[in-house]
């Protein structure tokens, strides 16, 4: 299954072996993994669980994208959309991780981009997702996007964002889209 997912300056491109490499340094950036959870930075490894990956993907289980600039198709990040759920339908995402090569409004482009695939393209109704305590910059933007916090553990803050504020996010930011 191919998706046309193009902001202003960046765009999504799924995941393939050829991206263990770059997963790895992403992952295995002490500035970067910080608040995401702990893998294994071998690329051998990396490259069998991409494989394992694709048959989620070919089953419409799980989507993992290689975030690119669209200037010179550099991958500057990574977004994965998964554990579907039907009641309510809604999708969650994470594994987002942005380098230093990223453009200025990559992160504000690739969260619309995620929410027009599950959306838009998947027809979900809407996203829930965790944020681990402390990354402060990560909280503040699902809250100035609208984000609802549902509810908290000892590691991590739980939210849910509507379709409907989806579709007010697209006409207030559409400058950042194509």
């Amino acid at each position: 299954m191919q998706f046309n997912l193009t902001a202003k300056t960046i765009y999504l491109r799924l995941l393939t072996e050829d991206d263990a490499e770059f997963v790895c340094q992403l992952r295995g950036d002490d500035k970067l993994n910080t608040f995401i959870s702990k893998t294994d930075v071998d690329i051998e490894v990396q490259r069998q669980w991409i494989k394992s990956y694709k048959s989620r993907e070919q089953n419409q289980e799980e989507y993992y994208f290689i975030i690119c600039r669209v200037d010179d198709n550099r991958p500057v990040g990574t977004v994965r959309l998964y554990d579907f759920k039907e009641e309510p339908k809604s999708f969650c995402w994470g594994s987002w991780i942005l380098n230093d090569n990223k453009t200025k409004y990559a992160a504000v482009e690739s969260a619309l981009l995620v929410y027009e695939m599950g959306f838009d393209k998947l027809g979900f109704e809407q996203s829930h997702y965790d944020v681990r305590k402390g990354n402060q910059k990560v909280h503040d933007f699902h809250l100035r996007m609208g984000a609802q916090k549902v509810t908290e553990d000892k590691q991590n803050i739980y939210y849910i964002f509507p379709k409907q504020r989806y579709e007010l996010n697209k006409a207030q930011y559409a400058k950042f889209l194509n």
